[in-house]
Formats: structure tokens, sequence, C-alpha cells
């Protein structure tokens, strides 16, 4: 049994043996095979690295290389015998020493983004070479990738376009020449393209201006017209002056200006309105401080001229003329105008539409004048000057219609001269004349200013008391009674002697709603007075209003009272 036992165990043992010999075996080729292979690969990749640097060495650039980070790695031999420098000190950022300063900028902002996008990269620089001087390079690089997409390395050249860029530059400096050439001769034809343009430009402006100027005194003419139709329909001086200072301005656009008027006497000239902002130094003056009102004629005072300047535009520092207001050969003020720092001279051509204006000016004042002093003679007394028995109807229609609209009260007195025709018989007309002239003086100031005094017929006048209840009116008329005995007529050096007066009083509403019942009723009353004995105040019955509502005929019964 241990025989057989033996002889199992020496079996196991010599099995194992040989298993451990065919692992070595096994062991040893492959990793002889494995040795082989990677010295096939080793020598494989050192082949190809030789052959990257032949062709890089061969190839007339510079030739570079830079990990995924943009780390330089490796430079051709080019790049050494161009900047002189080594590999060490080109790796890393040590290539940017040798970009010319105003290039390294733009190279550096390229690389950059190049690095962050992954783009190829292309960039014109100027590189220092070893002598110092510079010579234009054209950079590119481009990434190599993986089979996966990412980036193992970056592969760049820099090609020498120096010769390019002179080339390009000669180009460009003929070009340049030539450019300027064509230019000098485009500028000389522009030149006179310009004067012929200039001078066409210049006839044109000539005649733009010229039918600017036309337009412009065709519309002032019509304008003028206007304001000369306005003015023929004007019924008083305020409607003629605020027409004029109204248009002025539209005829006048580009002056400043005023008129002045002389007074009834011709002693001074007094500045009714401006436009424009006019300024005068005085808004009365007498005539002879200007020389228009002087001479009858235009006078132009140009700024600076200290030659005649008019006293009353002292301190006037602008151009100004003054033109004479003229109508009928009767001076009657003058027409002012003032140039201004926009414009500040006075159009010598415009002479005869300031001269028109100033004439339609005068000639429109003439006519208010005439017409108020016909309107005069026609509503007022040629011998005692108060308003006469035509403007007494006008008046009174008008002041009845006042009073019933307000609901007011209104007085009528109806005064008479006491034994006028005795005392006219034996003192004569003209102590007559003077009686009625002192009776009017006297009746004007006992009144009110809104109050009116008429003259009806001879000695008989009618007062018109707005407001005046019946016994305001009573009242007023006693106070004129009583008055009047104070006042004294001299005629010749002479005293009449007294004079009294007789008083009848009306009153609207209570004696009548119209003036013909409230002239009757102030008749009515005045009629009683003279029957009771005359030098007296009666005032109208309701009765009498009532029964005689005709107005009487004043001559007829004032020749009953005397």
């Amino acid at each position: 049994m241990s025989l057989l036992q033996n002889g199992r165990d020496y079996g196991w043992l010599a099995i194992f043996g040989m298993l451990s010999v065919i692992v070595v075996w096994i062991t040893s080729t492959f990793l002889r095979r494995l040795r082989l292979r990677t010295k096939s690969h080793l020598e494989a990749a050192q082949g190809h690295e030789l052959y990257f640097q032949t062709m890089a060495e061969a190839v007339p650039e510079i030739i570079w290389t830079a990990d995924p980070d943009g780390t330089d790695d490796y430079f051709n031999q080019k790049c050494f015998d161009y900047t002189g420098l080594t590999l060490e000190e080109l790796k890393g950022s040590g290539w940017t020493v040798i970009v010319h300063p105003d290039d390294l900028d733009l190279c550096a902002e390229k690389w950059k983004n190049a690095l962050r996008t992954g783009d190829a990269y292309e960039v014109q620089y100027r590189l220092r070479a070893k002598d110092g001087s510079y010579r234009w390079f054209l950079g590119r690089a481009n990434p190599i990738r993986s089979a996966e997409g990412e980036i193992v390395k970056w592969f760049g050249t820099c090609t020498d376009i120096e010769s390019q860029k002179q080339s390009q530059q000669i180009l460009e400096e003929q070009i340049l020449e030539r450019t300027t050439q064509l230019a000098d001769l485009n500028t000389r034809l522009q030149e006179e393209m310009i004067e012929k343009d200039f001078a066409r430009n210049e006839l044109d402006r000539q005649n733009e201006r010229m039918m600017g100027q036309l337009r412009d005194r065709t519309q002032r003419a019509t304008m003028l017209a206007k304001m000369g139709e306005l003015l023929q329909s004007c019924i008083n001086r305020d409607e003629v002056f605020a027409a004029a200072l109204g248009y002025a301005p539209k005829i006048f656009p580009v002056l400043r200006g005023a008129i002045a008027l002389l007074d009834a006497s011709h002693s001074v000239a007094e500045v009714i309105g401006a436009w424009s902002d006019c300024q005068l130094p005085f808004a009365v003056f007498e005539p002879s401080s200007c020389w228009a009102l002087r001479t009858g004629h235009p006078h132009l005072v140009v700024e600076g001229d200290s030659t005649a300047p008019c006293a009353h535009a002292e301190g006037v520092k602008n151009t100004y003329l003054c033109i004479p207001i003229l109508a009928q050969g009767e001076t009657l003020g003058i027409l002012h105008l003032q140039a201004t720092a926009e414009v500040p001279q006075l159009e010598p051509d415009d002479l005869s539409i300031k001269t028109t204006f100033a004439g339609q000016v005068g000639l429109s004042i003439a006519n208010i004048r005439l017409r108020e002093a016909l309107r005069t003679q026609s509503v007022r007394d040629a011998l005692t000057g108060l308003y006469n028995r035509r403007y007494l109807e006008e008046v009174l229609e008008r002041e009845v219609r006042r009073a019933a609209r307000a609901a007011q009260s209104l007085g009528i007195l109806m005064i008479d001269l006491d034994h006028f025709k005795s005392f006219n018989d034996t003192y004569g007309h003209d102590a007559g004349d003077a009686v009625l002239r002192e009776t009017a003086q006297f009746l004007v100031k006992g009144i009110r200013a809104e109050d009116f005094v008429c003259r009806l017929v001879v000695e008989n006048f009618v007062v018109i008391l707005p407001t005046a209840d019946i016994e305001a009116s009573r009242g007023r008329a006693e106070r004129l009674r009583l008055k009047m005995r104070e006042v004294t007529v001299m005629h010749l050096g002479k005293s009449l002697g007294m004079v009294t007066i007789s008083v009848g009083v009306a009153s609207f509403p209570q004696h009548g709603m119209s003036p013909k019942e409230l002239m009757a009723a102030a008749d009515a009353a005045l009629y009683e007075a003279k029957r009771g004995g005359r030098d007296q105040v009666a005032v109208a019955s309701l009765k009498v209003a009532a029964e005689e509502p005709g107005i009487p005929d004043a001559a007829s019964s004032a020749a009953g009272w005397s």
C-alpha cells in the first residue's frame, strides 16, 4: 500500500511539473511577442517623428506645433535661423518677444479666440529677425483632432510675405498716385463745375431775390390796399389808429414803428401807438423836435450819423426814418420807423410804400375830422354849442331804451327863460344871444358828466338825467333855478340884470314809456310853472301824462310861455 501510495504521489508531481513548464513557456512566449510588438510600435513612432521632422525642415517656412492649451513645443530650424533664438527661449509664450509691438495685441487676441473656439488661426504680423529688422509673415494654425474630435495638437506655419507686402505697397503707392492725379483732375473739374454752379446759383439767387422782393412788394401793396379800404369805413379816430397799428407790422414786418399826431393847436405831438416794441424816449414832444415836421419831407437818420438827428428820438441807436403825415396840405403828425439789429438798413425802394401808408393814415384822419365837424354841426347848436333838437331825439330814444332794459329811472327837465321875448326886445338880439350863451354854459356846469343838455328852440332847453328818479330830478331842477338867479350876464360892459328860469319835470316810467310821452309830460309841467307865475319848478302829473301822449310843438309852446 505504501508503495502504491508513493507511486501515485510521484505521478501527480510529474503532472504539476509539466504544467509549470507549459505556463512558463506560454508566459515567456507572450512577453517576447509583446516586446517585439512594442519595439515595432516604438520604431514606427520614431520613424513617423523622424519623417515629420524631416518634412518640417525641408519646408521653406517656419513650422511650429503647440499643445491643445496653446503651449508651443516645437519649432523647425528655419525659425531658429531667422530669429536667432533657441527652442527653450521660444517655448510657451516666448514667441511674443519677436512679434512687432504694434501687431502683438492683434496676434494674441486672435490666438486666444482660436484656442477658445477651436477654429483655424490666421493673421498677418511682423517678426523680428536676429539682426533686429522686421519682415511681414502670414501666420496660420489648424487644430489636429483625435477620432473623438478632441484637439490633440496645433500645427502652425509662418510664411514670409515681405515681398508681397512690398509689391502691394508699391501697387498701393501707384494706385494712390494715380488716384491723386485723378482726384486733382476731378477737383479741377469740380472747381469749374462749382464756379459754373456758383454763377448759375448766384443768378438764380438774384432772380429769386428779385422775385421775392416783387412778391413782397405785391403782398405789402395788397395789404396797403386792404388797409385803405378799411380806413375808408372807419367812423372815428380810434378805429383809424387801431386799423393803422394793426396793419403796420404786416406791411413792415422787419421794422419797428410808431405814429405821432399833432394836437389841434399844432403845439405838441403825441405818440398815439406803436408796434414791434418800438421805443421812443418821449411820448409827447414839440414839433420842432422832428426834422420831418419842420421840413415837411421824410427825414432819414443812419445809424452812427450825428449830422441831423431828431430830438424826439434821442437815444435811438438804430437807423430810423420820420415821414410827415399830410392831408390836404396840412401836417397832421409823423410816421416813425426804426430798423432792427436783424435788418439794420432801411431799403430806399420801400419809401413809396411808407409814404403811401402815411398818406392813407393822414387822409383817413382828415376825413374823420371833417366828418366829426359835420357831425358836430348837425347835432350842435351854433350859438350855444349845446346839442340841438335832432340830437335830443336820438339820445332820448337811446336813454329810454337803456332805462327800460335796466329797469332804471330817467329824468327830463324842460327849462325856459322867463320873459325872454320882452328882454330881447328891450336890449336887442345881441344881448339876447349873450344871455343864451351864458345860460348854456351855466347848465353844462350844473349837471353831471353823464347828463345831456340840449337847446330845443330859442330860449327853451331840455336836460336829460339818466338813472335819476322823480325826486332827484325835481331837486336838480330846483338847484338850477336857484343858482340861475345868481348868474350875472354882461353885455358891452353892462350887467343885463337877473335872469330867471321856469322848469317842468317828468320822469320815466311814471310819466311815460316813450320819448314823446315824457316830452309831453315835461312840456305840460313847464306850462304849469309858467302859468303859476314863472321862476319856479313844476312836476308833471300822472293825469296830464296820460291825457297828452304826443310830443308838443316846442316852438308854439315857447311862444305862448314868453
